[in-house]
């Protein structure tokens, strides 16, 4: 039906916001689908800019899975970076790198930490309280990678307070010991 409709559009005129919409629905079938070379096809072909960078965002903006959520704000920051606001691209930036850190979790636990995608410091601290060591060695050395040379909002500076917090909550003992006498 998708397809459908993208040989009628080059038909007949078709309204923008329709033809925004439908292009919406079909990326965002084809992502949840998990074919991603298929919907970088179809935005390829979008070939107004700014009918594409309407679709990518509002696709976006519903919330799909992870797989997609990562296409979507990679193929934004790839291709649409000047044309963003600074705060939508920090806002982008930060669930690109929330989900590559959500990626490198084990998948059983992702759909527990997803609703953090968007706030890659806070998913960190979650997995600080939830004494998850070692999946947060691996999403430090992610945000590492990522945020070198990067000004998202929040730096590696950030990242690394947020561990100095935690380790100083670790060895702080609120109560005294009392050494028991035989």
């Amino acid at each position: 039906d998708y397809e459908l409709f993208e040989e009628w559009g080059h038909l007949y005129p078709v309204p923008r916001e329709d033809l925004i919409n439908l292009h919406r629905e079909h990326l965002l079938h084809l992502l949840e689908m998990g074919d991603m070379e298929k919907a970088l096809q179809l935005l390829q072909r979008i070939e107004d800019p700014g009918i594409c960078l309407a679709i990518s965002e509002q696709s976006l903006d519903q919330h799909p899975n992870l797989a997609a959520s990562h296409f979507l704000a990679d193929y934004l920051t790839a291709h649409f970076y000047a044309n963003l606001t600074t705060a939508r691209r920090n806002e982008i930036q930060a669930l690109y790198m929330g989900s590559k850190v959500l990626l490198t979790l084990p998948e059983f636990s992702r759909v527990n930490y997803f609703h953090l995608s968007s706030r890659p410091l806070l998913m960190l601290e979650q997995l600080l309280m939830n004494m998850k060591v070692d999946w947060v060695a691996v999403a430090v050395q992610t945000l590492h990678q990522l945020l070198a040379g990067q000004e998202i909002g929040f730096t590696i500076e950030d990242v690394d307070n947020l561990l100095s917090k935690y380790a100083e909550k670790a060895l702080n003992f609120p109560f005294a010991l009392k050494e028991k006498r035989s």
